[in-house]
C-alpha cells in the first residue's frame, strides 16, 4: 500500500541521505526475512557499535576546531577588557586585552602541539577550554566582587578556586593536561588582580593548582578528591600565612581577639573552597564522563563488580570462560600497573573479554565437562572455526545490548586482532590431505574437494590499537596456552611466553598498538611473575593410614589403650 504523502524529492529528482538510508534498511529488512524463511536465518540483526555520523563529523571537523579556538582567545581579551577598576590594566584595558589575547594564543598553540592526545576529539577541546575559561570567569568575578566590597579585601584569595580547572582536568585527562590548565589559568588569572597583588596571586594559583593535580591523579575513591581538597586549602592557608596576607604575629598584639577571629575566619574560608571544589569535581564527575566519554578509574572500579547481569550468567552458564576471564584479569593488570597503563580498564575489560562465549559455551574446550562429546567432533573444521571466530561478534552484540562502556567494546573486538585460528585450520589441512591421497587413488573426484582460504580461518579484527588492548591480547593467549604446561618449571614458564609474544609480533598483531619493545619487555617479566605465582608446585602431604588398627597387647600395664580414626590412643588405667 502507497503512503498518502510521497517523499520529497530534490530538484533534481534524488532522494535525500535519509531516504536512501530508509530504503537500505527496508531492503536489508526483507534480505533478513526471506533468509528466515529459508531456514537460513534467525531474522534478526546482530547489534553493533556505531558512533553517531553527525557527531563524529563534528568531533573530526577542523573547522569547528578551529572556531573553539577563536572563541576562546577572544573571551580571554574580552574578559580582561571589561575587568574591574583597581586591576593592573584598568587605565590601559586595551593593552591589557592584547596581553590577554596573546597568552590565549600562546595556550591554544601549546595544547595543539604538545596534547595531541587530549587536543584529538573536538569534545575534548570543549571540555579543556571550556573549564579554562569558566575557572577564569570566577576569578574575574571574585576580583570584582573584592573591588565593591562585597568580599573582604583579606579573603581576596581564600574565596578563590584555585583548584577548579586543575583538579578537573587531572581526573578526567590526567597529568599533563591538569598541569597545562595550572600553568594558564595561573597566567590569565594575573590580568584580573591589582598590580600590588599579581606576585602573590601567581604563587598561590600555581603551587595549588599542581598540587591538587598531583593528589588528584589516578584516583580510585572519592574521598581521595576530598582529601586533596583539604590539602590544598591547608597549603592555601600556609602560603597565605607565609605571604603576609594573615598577619600571624598580630596574633599577640594588643587587639589579638580581633586578629585570632579573623585568623579564624579566614582558616575557615580557605578551608571550605577548597573542599566545596573538590566535592563539586566529585559530584559532577558522571555528568563530564557521560558527555564526553570518559571514564575516570573510579567508574572503572564500580564497573569491576562481579554481580553485574552478564558476569552472573557467566560464572552459571561458562564456569570455565568465567574463570579464564579472572586469571586474564589478574594477568592484565599487574603488566598494566608495570608499565603505567590503565590497569583497572584492563581489569574491567578483561572481565568481559569473551563474553560472546554465553551464545554458545558448550563449543569452547574451557566449559566442556569429562565424558561428554566434543560438539566439534561432527563438525567441519570449517564451521568450528566459524563458530569459535563468532565469538567476537557475539560479544559485541551483548556488550551493546548491556550498554556496556565504548572502551569495553573496543577490547572485545580487538583481542584476538586478526590471527589464526589455528587448530581448526590445521586440522582443515590435514583432512585435505586424506582427501588428496584418495584422489591419488581415483577414490575421489578432485572437483569435490573443499576450497581452504585461510581468511576463512581468520577473525575479523580490527587489531589492538591500544596499549590496554595490546596486554589484554598477550594476556589472553598466554593465560590459555599456560594450561597446557606439564610441569610449570620457571624456565618453562618464560620459554612460553617469550614464544608466545614473539609469535604475536611476527603476526603482525601489535603492529597498530602503540607498545615499545621495553614495555613489551616489562610486560614479559610480569606475565612470568603472575604466571609462576599460580603454576607453583606443591609439596606432596604424606597420605594416613586409614586402617582400623587393634589394641596392641605390648602397651603398658597402667594404660588401658583405644582406637580412633585408626590411631592407637593410650588412655590412663582407671584404679
Amino acid at each position: 500500500m502507497e503512503s498518502r504523502f510521497p517523499p520529497r524529492r530534490r530538484p533534481n529528482g534524488a532522494r535525500r541521505p535519509t531516504d536512501l538510508f530508509t530504503a537500505v534498511g527496508y531492503l536489508d529488512a526483507l534480505k533478513r526475512w526471506r533468509l528466515a524463511q529459508q531456514g537460513l536465518s534467525s531474522g534478526k540483526k546482530r547489534r553493533i557499535h556505531s558512533e553517531n555520523p553527525v557527531i563524529q563529523t563534528l568531533e573530526d571537523s577542523r573547522w569547528v576546531k578551529l572556531a573553539l579556538f577563536a572563541t576562546f582567545a577572544c573571551m580571554c581579551a574580552v574578559m580582561v577588557l571589561k575587568s574591574a577598576p583597581g586591576t593592573s590594566f584598568s587605565s590601559a584595558p586595551h593593552k591589557g586585552a592584547l596581553y590577554g589575547l596573546i597568552i590565549a594564543i600562546t595556550a591554544i598553540v601549546m595544547f595543539q602541539v604538545s596534547l595531541k592526545t587530549s587536543c584529538r576529539r573536538n569534545s575534548r577541546v570543549v571540555l579543556v577550554l571550556g573549564g579554562l575559561a569558566v575557572h577564569l570567569f570566577l576569578v574575574r568575578v571574585t576580583m570584582a566582587l573584592v573591588n565593591t566590597g562585597h568580599i573582604p579585601e583579606v579573603y581576596r584569595f581564600f574565596v578563590v578556586s584555585f583548584a577548579l580547572a586543575p583538579m578537573l582536568h587531572g581526573v578526567l585527562l590526567g597529568r599533563a593536561v591538569g598541569a597545562f590548565s595550572a600553568i594558564f589559568v595561573t597566567l590569565i588569572g594575573c590580568l584580573f588582580v591589582p598590580q600590588n597583588a599579581t606576585l602573590s596571586y601567581m604563587i598561590l594559583s600555581l603551587v595549588a593548582g599542581v598540587t591538587s593535580v598531583l593528589l588528584a591523579h589516578q584516583v580510585r575513591k572519592r574521598q581521595q578528591l576530598l582529601q586533596a581538597g583539604i590539602y590544598v586549602g591547608a597549603l592555601t592557608l600556609l602560603l597565605s600565612l607565609l605571604l603576609g596576607h594573615l598577619d600571624i604575629a598580630s596574633v599577640f598584639g594588643p587587639d589579638s581577639m580581633d586578629h585570632l577571629q579573623l585568623l579564624g575566619s579566614g582558616s575557615i574560608v580557605a578551608f571550605s573552597t577548597a573542599v566545596l571544589t573538590a566535592l563539586l569535581i566529585s559530584g559532577f564527575l558522571p555528568v563530564f564522563e557521560g558527555t564526553f566519554q570518559l571514564t575516570t578509574d573510579i567508574s572503572w572500579l564500580e564497573l569491576s563488580d562481579l554481580n553485574h547481569k552478564l558476569l552472573r550468567q557467566m560464572q552459571l552458564e561458562a564456569p570455565g570462560t568465567f574463570h579464564h576471564s579472572l586469571i586474564v584479569a589478574a594477568l592484565s593488570e599487574a603488566a598494566a600497573e608495570k608499565i603505567g597503563a590503565n590497569a583497572p580498564m584492563c581489569r574491567v575489560c578483561s572481565y568481559f573479554h569473551d563474553v560472546g562465549k554465553l551464545k554458545k559455551p558448550g563449543y569452547f574446550i574451557e566449559n566442556q565437562q569429562d565424558g561428554i562429546e566434543n560438539p566439534h567432533d561432527s563438525l567441519t573444521p570449517t564451521m568450528s572455526a566459524l563458530i569459535i571466530i563468532a565469538h567476537v561478534k557475539d560479544g559485541v552484540d551483548l556488550a551493546v545490548k548491556h550498554k556496556l562502556n565504548p572502551r569495553v567494546i573496543h577490547v572485545i573486538q580487538e583481542h584476538h586482532g586478526d590471527s589464526l585460528v589455528a587448530y581448526f585450520y590445521r586440522r582443515a589441512q590435514d583432512q585435505k590431505k586424506l582427501e588428496l591421497e584418495k584422489v591419488d587413488r581415483r577414490l575421489e573426484n578432485p572437483e569435490d574437494l573443499p576450497m581452504i582460504d585461510e581468511k576463512n580461518f581468520r577473525y575479523p579484527g580490527p587489531r589492538p590499537r591500544t596499549r590496554e588492548s595490546g596486554i589484554i591480547a598477550l594476556a589472553d593467549t598466554i593465560e590459555s596456552a599456560s594450561r597446557t604446561l606439564r610441569k610449570p618449571t620457571p624456565t618453562r614458564i618464560r620459554a612460553l611466553v617469550e614464544d608466545l609474544v614473539h609469535a604475536k609480533i611476527q603476526d603482525g598483531q601489535l603492529d597498530d598498538c602503540p607498545l615499545t619493545l621495553q614495555e613489551l619487555a616489562m610486560i614479559k617479566e610480569s606475565f612470568a611473575g603472575t604466571l609462576r605465582s599460580m603454576l607453583h608446585s606443591r609439596i606432596d602431604y604424606p597420605k594416613s593410614d586409614d586402617r582400623v588398627t587393634p589394641a596392641s597387647p605390648l602397651v603398658s600395664s597402667d594404660r588401658d589403650t583405644a582406637t580412633h580414626g585408626g590411631r592407637v590412643i593410650a588412655m590412663p588405667k582407671r584404679a
